[in-house]
């Protein structure tokens, strides 16, 4: 088993950055894609981005591409999400996932490893 714990949510004014961390253990995390996704009140958990095990590759949904970054550290079981330039339509609940296969995916049904999430709330 993986456990996957996030931390570095809070509230932020619009045009304001924040950094997430994702702290794995239990398992070769080095193994492992690694995904954020977020759920807005009334929505669906959405993909937000997603690294590869190597971290050779990244994907981004399109409403976040230019303003965050993810990346990893292998050797410290943790992988990040940068968020700049926030907007108040990315206040959610942020979730950082696993899945252990090396290539990362857009589709939340593939990640079967999930932490419990960090609360992003930014002020207009």
């Amino acid at each position: 088993q993986v456990q996957l714990v996030e931390s570095g949510g809070g509230l932020v004014q619009a045009g304001g950055s924040l950094r997430l961390s994702c702290a794995a253990s239990g398992r070769s995390f080095s193994n492992f894609a690694m995904g954020w996704f977020r759920q807005a009140p009334g929505k669906e958990r959405e993909f937000v981005a997603a690294i590869s095990w190597s971290g050779g590759s990244t994907a981004y949904a399109d409403s976040v591409k230019g303003r965050f970054t993810i990346s990893r550290d292998n050797a410290k079981n943790t992988v990040a999400l940068q968020m700049n330039s926030l907007k108040p339509e990315d206040t959610a609940e942020y979730y950082c996932a696993g899945r252990q296969f090396p290539r990362p995916t857009t589709v939340r049904a593939d990640y079967r490893y999930w932490g419990q999430g960090t609360q992003i709330t930014v002020s207009s």
